[in-house]
C-alpha cells in the first residue's frame, strides 16, 4: 500500500490522497474524471470497477441521536433535514471502488459534483460495468452522467418523482399508488398518511 500511495502522490499530488482504516482514497476533480480513470486503468492497472455509487453529504457530521430525548423519546431525526452552511463540503459526490486483479490493489476514487446541477462524465467507455451503476446513481441521487448511452431510471418507476436516497427526500415519499378498478390501471396520488417518528423511542429507567 505504501508503494501505491507514493506513486499516486507523485501522479495526483499529496493533497489528493487520504489513508484511513487501511484504505486509500483518491479525490479528483470531476472535470478530469475520464482522464484520471484512464490513467488509473492503464498506468496503475486498476482493470476492474467493483462499484460506483452516489453520496449525499447533506447534514454530514451531524448525529441523529444528539438531542434531549429524555421525556418525549423523539430525536432530531423527526425534523426536516437542512444543510449546515458551516460544513465545508460540496453536497454530492460520485465514488468509484477500483481493483487491480494482477497487483491485488484496491482504491477508492471520489469526485464531487455541483449541487445545483450534479453532472459528471460517464466512465462506461473505460469500464463497461459502470452502465447500471451510473443508472442507479442517477435514479436514487439525481446525478447525471454525460455521454451515458441509456441514462434512465433502473429501480424506481418511470413516472417516479424525486430521488429517494437524497437526504432531503421525505421518508414517506412524495406520492402513493393504488389500482383503480374503474380506470383499470395504477394511479398516483399525494401521500395521505401522516409523517411518523423514524427513530426508536428512548426508554430510561
Amino acid at each position: 500500500m505504501e508503494a501505491l500511495k507514493t506513486q499516486l502522490i507523485e501522479e495526483f499530488g499529496v493533497n489528493s490522497i487520504v489513508e484511513d482504516f487501511g484504505e486509500l482514497t483518491l479525490t479528483v476533480d470531476s472535470a478530469d474524471i475520464v482522464r484520471s480513470c484512464l490513467k488509473l486503468r492503464d498506468v496503475f492497472l486498476f482493470d476492474t470497477l467493483v462499484d460506483l455509487c452516489g453520496v449525499d453529504y447533506l447534514t454530514y457530521g451531524h448525529s441523529e441521536w444528539q438531542s434531549d430525548a429524555s421525556s418525549s423519546g423523539f430525536s432530531r431525526g423527526r425534523d426536516t433535514q437542512t444543510k449546515d452552511t458551516n460544513i465545508d463540503k460540496e453536497r454530492f459526490a460520485v465514488v468509484y471502488h477500483l481493483l487491480s486483479v494482477g497487483k491485488n490493489y484496491r482504491l477508492r476514487v471520489k469526485a464531487f459534483v455541483e449541487e445545483a446541477q450534479p453532472m459528471i462524465k460517464s466512465v462506461t467507455g473505460i469500464w463497461a460495468v459502470a452502465d447500471w451503476y451510473e443508472r442507479e446513481a442517477f435514479d436514487l441521487f439525481g446525478i447525471l452522467f454525460e455521454n451515458h448511452k441509456d441514462l434512465r431510471r433502473i429501480l424506481t418507476d418511470y413516472g417516479f418523482v424525486g430521488h429517494p436516497l437524497r437526504k432531503d427526500f421525505p421518508m414517506i415519499g412524495e406520492v402513493e399508488m393504488r389500482y383503480d378498478e374503474e380506470l383499470g390501471r395504477v394511479v398516483y396520488e399525494p401521500v395521505s398518511i401522516e409523517p411518523n417518528v423514524n427513530v426508536p423511542r428512548v426508554i430510561r429507567k
